[in-house]
Formats: structure tokens, C-alpha cells, sequence
């Protein structure tokens, strides 16, 4: 790979892709203002991002830029053009525990989801791993019993 890329942002006016990359052979550190044409607040930016990663212009820069990255960038952009805030925009690229994600609309649940599973292969151990163990089992200690009024009734006859 001829370039390594550093890191990767976007720009809302005019809406672009920024990528800082290094070239392998000179050692020199470079940014990449990568343009995105023809996207919408309607567009889809699963599209969108695979276009842009196939794009015979920009493939060996963004050979290091996951296509997931590249689908987040494409989200917070869309969000900009339909005017919702940057801080919005990524709390709804984070999970919290303490949401019910029953009452998502569709799209905003695929996001968590999609980012439920990136962390989840992330933490995840293979068999290759050199700390992988067989079976293990975790002892996570007596959790406190709750009681509830319905375990009261039903002491009777069991």
C-alpha cells in the first residue's frame, strides 16, 4: 500500500471527505480534501460511501479507511444538510445502555445496531488469539436479589 492513512473528517461547506495519509515511500504526511458531489439530505449513504471507496480517483488513498468509517462520515453529513447538530448527529452514532431502542424510528436503530456489531467484533477473541481460552468461566459474583411483590404471592405452594 503506497499510502497509510492517518486520520479521516469532513467538511460541511463545501461538503467533502478530509483525509490525512502518508506516503509510505517519501515519509511525507499530506491531507486529501476528498469533494462529495451529488449527495443529498435524501441520499443513501451506504451508497454514497461505496462509491467514493471504489472512486478510481481516491481508491489507493482510502484503501486504509474502513467502509464503515467512510459510512459514518457519510451519515454526519447528511445530518448537517437535513440541519441537525454535530453533537446530535454523533450521539446517535453512540450506544447507551440506558436507551430503549424499542422506540427508535428504523434508521437511527440500523445505525446502533451496525454500531453494536463493529464493537462487538472489535472485542471480540478468536481461536488465533494468543490470550484465547476454551470455556471460560467468569464468576461475576452475587448480584443483590431484588423482591417483587408477585414472588411474595406465589410462595404458596412451591
Amino acid at each position: 500500500m503506497l499510502f497509510e492513512a492517518k486520520r479521516c473528517g469532513v467538511c460541511f461547506s463545501p461538503p467533502s471527505i478530509v483525509l490525512i495519509y502518508e506516503n509510505t515511500e517519501t515519509n511525507k504526511v499530506r491531507k486529501r480534501v476528498i469533494p462529495v458531489r451529488n449527495f443529498s439530505q435524501y441520499s443513501d449513504y451506504n451508497l454514497a460511501a461505496e462509491r467514493l471507496k471504489n472512486h478510481p480517483r481516491h481508491k489507493d488513498y482510502l484503501q486504509g479507511v474502513s467502509q464503515s468509517q467512510l459510512e459514518r462520515l457519510h451519515i454526519i453529513l447528511r445530518d448537517h444538510l437535513r440541519g441537525i447538530s454535530l453533537e446530535r448527529s454523533l450521539a446517535s452514532l453512540q450506544v447507551d445502555p440506558e436507551e430503549d431502542l424499542n422506540k427508535l424510528d428504523d434508521d437511527v436503530l440500523a445505525r446502533k445496531k451496525s454500531h453494536m456489531d463493529e464493537l462487538f467484533e472489535r472485542n471480540r477473541t478468536h481461536r488465533e488469539d494468543p490470550d484465547f481460552v476454551y470455556d471460560l468461566e467468569v464468576d461475576f459474583g452475587k448480584a443483590a436479589d431484588e423482591k417483587c411483590s408477585w414472588d411474595e404471592e406465589s410462595d404458596d405452594g412451591f
